[in-house]
């Protein structure tokens, strides 16, 4: 039986994961935790940490597990280069799950736009667009980023440099460098996200929708299990699918 404990445990997340839980026969909610509370005073009751807390807490969360000996997954999004640095220094002490998305059809996507863009080559136009619920906090979604990631990194291309996030105005004529990056924020949606491949005559869209958190929370709960089993070392979803 693996004991997991979940901080963030009061948010649309934290409540998706504590009810998908109950269907994993490996795995024990041992600790539910929220803002406000020590998870310094629990942790020795884990063998796992499950964060979807805030990105400003991620670091000190994943240091605390690092020196307790704790696997940790990540599903918190928004972390900036500096707390994702900070994450990263502890590789060497824990298991660390650090993912945009925690979704199965998600990261089929990341592995298929990553084909797809080795396949189609330079003459297509690359473009990202984004859709989820009205109260979500960051834009572009980490999953949007994790998309362009992927493209500049087939393509050769400096992240910061070739995303154009939103277009308006005289802009000139689209550069064949771009990454164009498009957030829509309206009503509940749970998330969806599209790559679009446009060349003149054709276009090739991949898409996927999320209709229900359960999907993250599975993901997420199926990374717990795999960490605690790895050395040390930062993953992501597409280790704990073998995809890597």
């Amino acid at each position: 039986m693996t004991r997991v404990i979940i901080t963030g445990a009061k948010g649309r997340m934290g409540q998706a994961l504590l009810a998908c839980a109950k269907h994993f026969r490996e795995i024990e909610i041992v600790v539910a935790i929220d803002l406000g509370d020590d998870l310094g005073a629990v942790i020795s009751k884990g063998d796992a940490v499950i964060d979807f807390s805030a990105h400003t807490a991620t670091p000190g969360i994943v240091e605390l597990c690092a020196g307790n000996g704790k696997a940790v997954v990540i599903g918190t999004t928004g972390h900036s280069e500096r707390e994702k640095a900070e994450i990263g220094k502890w590789k060497s002490q824990t298991p660390i799950v650090l993912a945009s998305n925690f979704s199965t059809g998600v990261n089929a996507l990341f592995w298929l736009t990553r084909k797809a863009a080795e396949i189609l080559g330079p003459d297509f136009d690359l473009e990202i667009v984004e859709t989820h619920h009205r109260l979500k906090k960051d834009a572009p979604s980490g999953t949007a980023k994790t998309l362009a990631e992927i493209l500049a990194g087939v393509r050769k291309l400096p992240l910061d440099q070739a995303v154009r996030h939103g277009r308006v105005g005289i802009v000139g004529e689209r550069t064949p460098s771009e990454i164009g990056v498009h957030s829509i924020r309206g009503g509940d949606v749970v998330g969806d996200h599209t790559v679009i491949f446009a060349a003149n005559g054709e276009r090739l869209e991949l898409t996927h929708k999320a209709s229900s958190r359960e999907t993250f929370a599975n993901g997420a709960l199926r990374a717990a299990l795999w960490a605690v089993r790895q050395k040390p070392g930062l993953y992501d979803m597409q280790h704990v699918l073998g995809l890597k």
